[in-house]
């Protein structure tokens, strides 16, 4: 049986491979995807989705989401993904159209119709998700889990405290982090570790020969991630829709998860508890090893379907 998801993205380079990843899977059953405003404005991410899904050769519901976080500044990641969110890749005209449904009644439509089975693969700041929590209360019992790539147990990427999709939203994040749905927290800490290594991209290229796009993103997130010192390219949302597709991949551990919302420093870090100094309960599953033989054999499978 394959699992009913809906993707929630901001694409972006790393969220398009994610979505080839995603309709390329014969173990999932994709229920809609609902773009919000994150890496670029809405307006573009959501352009950005149709245009990678019909490249994919593939079709299902697109339902806007939110143009801008629930109550912080609007922050954007245009200076990876450019002003288009694709960079240099020039794509048709998308000639889908979305539902006309906000996201979150989508969402919320779709998590009662799969009976409590329904996964959200979340890839971009968490706004959809909070505000379907917000207005649909309901939902908390009919999610069965949340996949977030974000955080982390550390680092930052977008500032030396927070990850880019926390700090984008950080109290749609805290409100989503709170709500007792089940949550794994994709961080840095295991993205870092998802590295396909430029001679790994050559072979996948060069094997059955992709699509222009296929080609394009791995290298365009290649030429990035050597600005800081990685030998091939960091897939942070790729490797979360990895783990929602073969859970093999990556190891996690529960800690007690709050996020800092109002830190002048340290907006959008993600608190993790590994030492259980508060005593609280731990609400989220924190992914902490990757096993990258395993998710480059997986990515590497999926592109086939990419074959020219």
């Amino acid at each position: 049986m394959r699992k009913p998801i809906i993707i929630d993205c901001d694409p972006g380079i790393d969220d398009s491979i994610a979505l080839l990843m995603a309709f390329a899977s014969d173990k999932l059953d994709i229920r809609g995807i609902t773009p919000v405003a994150g890496n670029v404005g809405l307006d573009k991410t959501s352009i950005n989705a149709m245009k990678i899904m019909e490249a994919a050769g593939f079709d299902c519901d697109v339902s806007l989401g939110a143009s801008k976080p629930l109550f912080k500044d609007t922050k954007d990641a245009s200076f990876v993904h450019g002003q288009s969110g694709l960079r240099d890749i020039i794509l048709p005209e998308p000639q889908k159209k979305p539902t006309g449904k906000a996201a979150w009644d989508a969402i919320y439509e779709e998590a009662v119709k799969c009976n409590g089975e329904l996964v959200i693969v979340a890839l971009g700041p968490l706004t959809n998700i909070a505000l379907t929590i917000l207005k649909y209360p309901k939902i908390k019992g009919l999610i069965k889990e949340i996949i977030s790539m974000g955080g982390s147990c550390g680092l930052g990427n977008d500032s030396p405290a927070a990850e880019f999709n926390i700090y984008a939203d950080p109290d749609a994040a805290q409100i989503v982090f709170q709500s007792g749905i089940p949550l794994t927290m994709v961080g840095l800490d295991v993205t870092h570790q998802a590295v396909i290594l430029l001679d790994e991209i050559n072979e996948m290229v060069s094997q059955g020969k992709k699509i222009d796009l296929v080609e394009k993103l791995f290298n365009m997130t290649a030429n990035f991630c050597k600005q800081f010192g990685f030998k091939g390219a960091v897939l942070h949302d790729p490797f979360a829709m990895a783990y929602v597709i073969d859970p093999l991949v990556m190891t996690t551990k529960k800690f007690a998860v709050e996020v800092e919302t109002k830190g002048k420093i340290t907006r959008g870090k993600t608190v993790v508890d590994i030492y259980n100094v508060t005593n609280k309960e731990p609400n989220i599953d924190v992914g902490m090893e990757v096993d990258r033989e395993r998710f480059v054999a997986l990515v590497k499978e999926l592109m086939k379907k990419y074959e020219v």
